[in-house]
């Protein structure tokens, strides 16, 4: 089942971490409705909320004509989850990736849109930015936040080459990742993000990725694509999808907010990194308001902004230094999880390890691939959690009780005695 064309999302804001929660909304006749959006996002308790369209990944292949992706007319308010994952506002204050080019190979992206203040670059038909995606994920790269300053991409100052690896629709093609993987090596980009994936290899694209490799970028790409339909129930067999599955790729996999992947996730043995993929916020090519977007295309995203401020803090290193970089200093987890405050600022020993245990972003959460061993697990921890509790409350009013009694306390109707 496909979802409608324009769902509107809306963000809640509780304890300090955003969620969203999708709600459909009628498709307007004029537009063709996207084939793939961003899946079914973890809902939370909170205040009421903002409304924010979606950001779709491709459009419909099935319409005659290409109806490109609407402006949004909805503007977020507050910081959403993931930039609070990320630490971002104390990241800034070390590094905003000033130097670093990152060439972006998405479906495009808007040279002037919002928050990126010229700092865009585009080869061939990259300014034609249809689906949006690209521009969004150029947000989270490397945007400002524009008005918003607290919407700001992960490296604000780096510069982004985009290159089109997909058709206008959105559909990844072979053909065109290679040739910008060769343009990005060509133009001597710093990082080279790869938000598509394909589900073969293709001998032409390991020798692009392998001589980009070579001259020094550090290649980042999505290590699976995004399911057209979250949680169908169809057993998919793990497989490697590429670039990703090239040596010395750094392989990125979207995680939700609780730390887990999304259910329905395609399966692959090759992931490196995991980075917030789920309820976030970024702008789009039309107009100044913002949408909603998930997925891994977005996680590969946050990776390579990381990428972009490892490179700008630690200009002498090579790319597979900065690879492990991002890897070493992840929170220790079934998926490491990025840090990239700990990338930028930890110390690393002689052999690549963290001298000192890493300063955190915030608290480490789990990410495990197999949702039902999840819940099995949540419940025997909550299990666990409250029968502990039990048993802590007891020895307390036990406590509690013998000292009060030593003060000379007694239960209401048994009488004092003064002393």
């Amino acid at each position: 089942m496909r979802p409608p064309a324009r769902g509107t999302t809306r963000l809640l804001y509780g304890a300090g971490l955003t969620a969203a929660l999708l709600l459909p909304a009628a498709a307007p006749a004029q537009a063709a409705p996207p084939s793939r959006t961003p899946a079914a996002l973890p809902a939370a308790d909170g205040a009421k909320g903002q409304e924010l369209p979606g950001m779709p990944t491709a459009l419909d292949p099935r319409a005659e004509t290409v109806a490109c992706t609407p402006a949004s007319e909805e503007k977020a308010k507050k910081q959403d989850w993931s930039r609070q994952r990320l630490d971002l506002d104390r990241l800034h204050r070390h590094t905003t990736g000033a130097g670093v080019t990152v060439a972006l190979i998405s479906t495009g992206v808007d040279p002037g849109a919002e928050g990126l203040d010229g700092r865009v670059t585009v080869q061939g038909q990259a300014a034609d930015d249809c689906v949006g995606q690209g521009t969004f994920l150029a947000g989270l790269i490397a945007g400002t936040g524009g008005s918003t300053s607290r919407l700001a991409g992960v490296a604000p100052a780096a510069k982004i080459l985009a290159l089109r690896g997909t058709d206008r629709r959105g559909d990844p093609d072979s053909t065109l990742v290679t040739a910008a993987v060769r343009a990005a090596t060509a133009a001597k980009a710093d990082v080279i993000a790869v938000a598509v994936a394909l589900p073969r290899k293709d001998a032409a694209l390991t020798r692009a990725v392998a001589e980009a490799r070579k001259a020094g970028a550090v290649v980042v790409a999505a290590a699976t694509p995004d399911p057209p339909s979250r949680g169908s129930g169809d057993e998919i067999p793990s497989r490697t999808y590429w670039p990703a599955g090239e040596p010395g790729v750094l392989a990125v996999a979207d995680m939700l907010p609780g730390g887990t992947r999304p259910d329905g996730a395609l399966p692959t043995g090759s992931v490196d990194l995991a980075a917030p993929g789920a309820g976030v916020v970024s702008g789009g090519p039309r107009g100044k308001g913002h949408y909603l977007g998930g997925g891994v295309a977005v996680a590969t995203a946050y990776a390579a902004g990381a990428a972009a401020a490892v490179r700008a803090t630690h200009p002498d290193d090579p790319a597979d230094a900065v690879t492990r970089r991002l890897t070493a200093t992840a929170y220790p987890a079934d998926i490491p999880q990025l840090d990239a405050y700990a990338a930028v600022t930890t110390v690393l020993g002689a052999a690549g390890a963290p001298a000192a245990g890493p300063e955190r972003a915030a608290e480490p959460v789990a990410v495990r691939d197999t949702s039902d061993t999840d819940r099995a697990t949540g419940r025997a921890t909550l299990f666990v959690l409250l029968g502990s509790a039990g048993v802590l409350s007891l020895l307390w009013a036990g406590f509690a009780l013998s000292r009060a009694r030593a003060r000379g306390w007694r239960p209401a109707g048994t009488g004092t005695t003064e002393s």
